[in-house]
Parts: C-alpha cells; structure tokens; sequence
C-alpha cells in the first residue's frame, strides 16, 4: 500500500503556489534597478538624438566652458579615467570613465540623475540625447 510520507514528499507545488511565485520573481525584478551597459545607453542616446554620436564633438563639449563658466571637467577633471574632484565641495569622485570605473553607466535611472543634475548645474538646462550621445562615445573610446 501507499506509505503516506513518500506520496507528500514528492508532491508537485500547486498552480497557485507556481503562479504565486512567478508574480514574486516578476516584482523583485521590477523593483530592481534597471541595469544597462554604456553601449546599451549610447545607442539609445543616439536613437533619441535620431544621428550617429560624434566622439571628437563629446571631448569638445566635455572639456568647453558652458553657463556659470563650468565644464565637465571642472569636477570630473581633464583625464575622465582618473578620479576628479568637485569644485565646490572638495569632495573626491570616482572615474568617470567606463574604462576606469566600471559602475559608471551601469545603472540607468543613476546615469539620468547625474546628467540632470548636472546639465543643470554647467548648462543651466537639460542635456539633450545628441550631447549625452557625444560624451558617452568619447568616454567609451578612453582607456
């Protein structure tokens, strides 16, 4: 006859527990922040500016003085692969670089607050995706 321990041991979860458990999975993935590689990011920047990034026109934007007589590299310094150094609070911070710093523009909702806050502080306006794209693509060309 049928042992009762050996029928439950073996037992298959039910569809509701299945289903239940997919929906969990679904939840923390969403919760999760959205991962991207800078290439991944490039070609969207690139997709929304609707043309090719320029690299050479990235270094340029980087390293120009905008509003407030900032530049990207007030802060993140000449060599974005080394670490820079924020012009108001002395504050260390880390290469910019995806070469150096292997974070940097690995989280996308992280990379869209720092452009913003960023735009805002050295353009005193947004970033549009063409100018994202340009810096992007010089800071994927460093070694």
């Amino acid at each position: 006859m049928n042992h009762p321990s050996r029928t439950r041991r073996f037992r298959l979860p039910s569809r509701a527990v299945v289903a239940t458990t997919a929906v969990a999975f679904v939840a923390v993935l969403s919760a999760c922040p959205a991962l991207a590689a800078p290439n991944d990011l490039l070609a969207r920047y690139a997709a929304e500016a609707g043309r090719a990034p320029d690299a050479a026109r990235g270094q340029q934007w980087y390293a120009a003085r905008h509003a407030n007589d900032w530049s990207c590299a007030s802060c993140h310094g000449e060599r974005p692969t080394a670490e820079g150094r924020h012009a108001s609070s002395k504050r260390t911070i880390a290469p910019l670089a995806p070469s150096a710093n292997a974070k940097r523009f690995s989280d996308e909702a992280k990379v869209e607050k720092w452009f913003r806050r960023n735009c805002n502080d050295v353009l005193e306006r947004a970033c549009t995706p063409a100018e994202k794209a340009d810096v992007l693509a010089w800071l994927l060309t460093l070694k």
